[in-house]
């Protein structure tokens, strides 16, 4: 029977030394694992399992001691005082980790047998707001109570069904993008509340467009403990150029994604790995509109849940975002 619980042990585990194995209790970890209650759900069984399974063996590979385990309690801890609403740390540190572009990417990838897909998703990140005001189609996200600074930027395009082709109505674009100084208006007290932010509801047509600003690289906020992880492992904070969005409509996955500028600086270096090809934009230079500098078309492809379950398209509700 231990035979047959240390073979199953082996087979979801890394490998681990055999002085490291002997060294420390073998049983242990299954034990933790075990302490389970029949009540759990096999999802929470499952990933519980195997979050214990990684730490566990992270532990014991790394000979990990109380003093370096105190380091990482007290990072988790400190992220977790300095998150409010207008900053999460706890996602920072996951960003700058690769977390959430992988577990983006595993979502993503799971669409990719699809003979169309719809458009690829992107991190949310930390900076996500509930409520954005809701615009009329076509207007600016600038607020009017700053002349901003910066390249006026005409985004247009179609939401549509990624199977059918056909135009999605009702479906919520909500924008969001940094000021020209790379803060987000709830870093910088300067801005007006929801300053580059809003949502656009397409008709029939599944068209939108606004007005935005053509956004500029920006470091991520470097002054907590996600900064303290970029020092320690002599890393930048930047990131590229990028426009995030949201979008949510009746019958269909929310698709949570970025565009990124081609010509920006950092779109081989992100500092949390969220570039994808597929999402890199060429702004071209628009004549004709005194409201914009720059014109970006940009169509988005979204998947119905019914789509969504034979493709195994996950993917995350506008509640979940924040």
């Amino acid at each position: 029977m231990k035979a047959e619980s240390q073979s199953q042990h082996a087979s979801h585990a890394p490998t681990i030394s055999d002085s490291a194995e002997n060294r420390f209790n073998p049983d242990f970890t299954q034990a933790v694992i075990d302490a389970t209650g029949p009540k759990a759900t096999p999802r929470v069984r499952q990933l519980t399992a195997g979050l214990i399974r990684h730490l566990h063996d992270f532990a014991r590979e790394n000979e990990l001691t109380v003093d370096e385990w105190m380091v990482g309690v007290e990072l988790m801890n400190a992220a977790g005082r300095m998150s409010t609403s207008k900053r999460n740390e706890g996602q920072l540190l996951c960003d700058i980790l690769g977390l959430e572009s992988l577990v983006d990417e595993i979502t993503y990838k799971l669409a990719s047998t699809a003979a169309d897909e719809p458009t690829a998703t992107a991190i949310l990140g930390p900076f996500y707001r509930h409520n954005a005001p809701e615009l009329p189609m076509g207007s600016c996200i600038v607020s009017k109570e700053i002349n901003e600074q910066g390249d006026r930027t005409w985004m247009h395009g179609t939401v549509t069904d990624f199977r059918t082709g056909n135009p999605v109505e009702g479906a919520v674009v909500d924008v969001w993008h940094t000021a020209p100084n790379g803060l987000y208006e709830q870093q910088d007290p300067e801005q007006p509340e929801m300053n580059l932010r809003g949502r656009f509801t397409t008709r029939k047509d599944g068209k939108y467009s606004f007005y935005c600003l053509r956004p500029v690289p920006y470091p991520i906020p470097f002054d907590g403990p996600a900064g303290q992880v970029l020092k320690a492992l002599d890393r930048h904070p930047m990131r590229p150029a990028h426009i995030h969005f949201l979008l949510t409509a009746p019958g269909y996955k929310p698709i949570v994604t970025q565009i990124f500028d081609r010509k920006s600086k950092y779109i081989d270096d992100d500092a949390v790995f969220a570039v994808k090809e597929p999402l890199i934009v060429d702004f071209k230079p628009f004549h004709g509109d005194p409201k914009a500098d720059f014109e970006l078309p940009y169509d988005f492809k979204m998947a119905s849940f019914e789509d969504a379950g034979k493709h195994g398209v996950a993917g995350t509700t506008e509640e979940s975002a924040a």
